[in-house]
């Protein structure tokens, strides 16, 4: 593969909520639903760089500590930023398509789509999300930031792989039908 993948591997609630309505996941997703039961540490290890929309972004600055050091990572955002970034980090605002190009254009291979939903609505109207790998987690969370919030364009998927994971989860992996050339 001479292009980059678009990467985008996430956890869901049953009813497509990434989280509640503030932004959190630790009550549903952490303590009972660890990410390497779902492959992540290998994903993160094959991972060269990271796309990150602003409100996935204050969500995890707000776990601590940034969680991602030595992975460069850009965070597409149209409000200011009045923050200390850290190192590695860097701000985009403006067009997807742009932003994409120019990760492209450095060379990453694989590009970690990590959210939230409105990032990942306009990765797949420019045609930029080759795989979506989702733990689903048995809860319906009722209200939430949806996964593919109103607007999102058509895409077609097959499903690679289904593993039921402890508790009732499902570790599922989609690639697009028609990855561009």
């Amino acid at each position: 593969m001479d292009r980059t993948l678009w990467h985008c591997h996430i956890a869901v609630s049953l009813d497509g909520k990434i989280a509640r309505p503030d932004g959190s996941v630790d009550d549903w997703l952490a303590a009972d639903f660890p990410a390497e039961e779902f492959g992540f540490d290998a994903f993160f290890a094959g991972v060269d760089a990271i796309l990150m929309g602003r409100g996935t972004y204050d969500a995890v600055r707000g776990f601590g500590d940034w969680p991602y050091p030595g992975k460069p990572t850009v965070v597409l955002t149209t409000r200011p930023l009045d923050d200390v970034l850290p190192a590695g980090v860097e701000f985009r605002s403006g067009d997807a398509a742009a932003v994409a190009a120019e990760l492209e254009a450095r060379g990453y291979r694989r590009v970690w789509v990590e959210g939230g939903g409105q990032l990942i609505r306009s990765m797949i109207a420019i045609g930029r999300l080759d795989v979506l790998e989702m733990a689903v987690i048995p809860i319906i969370l009722g209200d939430g930031i949806p996964l593919f919030p109103a607007g999102t364009g058509e895409m077609k998927l097959r499903l690679t792989r289904c593993e039921k994971k402890a508790k009732g989860a499902l570790h599922l992996v989609y690639e697009r039908l028609d990855p561009p050339v």
